[in-house]
């Protein structure tokens, strides 16, 4: 599995247009191939915080060279956001814990 850390900070411009974008882009993620899950959050002091999982380094690629997403992509750097950093990483141990309710 494969997990893409996406931290960002958004621009004054990043009004209705960014957020229908965001929407349509995050629909379009969860009906592609390949893709597991996806969680945001937004800190205190603005930045936000997006975490997708993928089922494996393909169709991640397959993600990151959608026309539509690519387009998100290029109009992000020129005009949503003030700065971003992603890390892209392997997930080599997995392991979970689910409490049962009585």
């Amino acid at each position: 599995m494969i997990v893409v850390l996406f931290r960002s900070r958004l621009t004054e411009a990043a009004g209705d247009e960014y957020v229908a974008m965001d929407q349509m882009l995050a629909e379009k993620a969860r009906n592609a191939p390949g893709f597991v899950d996806v969680k945001s959050f937004t800190a205190v002091d603005g930045e936000r915080l997006t975490i997708v999982w993928w089922k494996d380094r393909e169709t991640l690629r397959q993600w990151r060279e959608d026309p539509v997403h690519r387009v998100a992509q290029e109009t992000g750097r020129r005009l949503w956001y003030r700065s971003y950093d992603m890390e892209v990483a392997e997930v080599v141990r997995d392991s979970r814990f689910h409490r049962e309710e009585a």
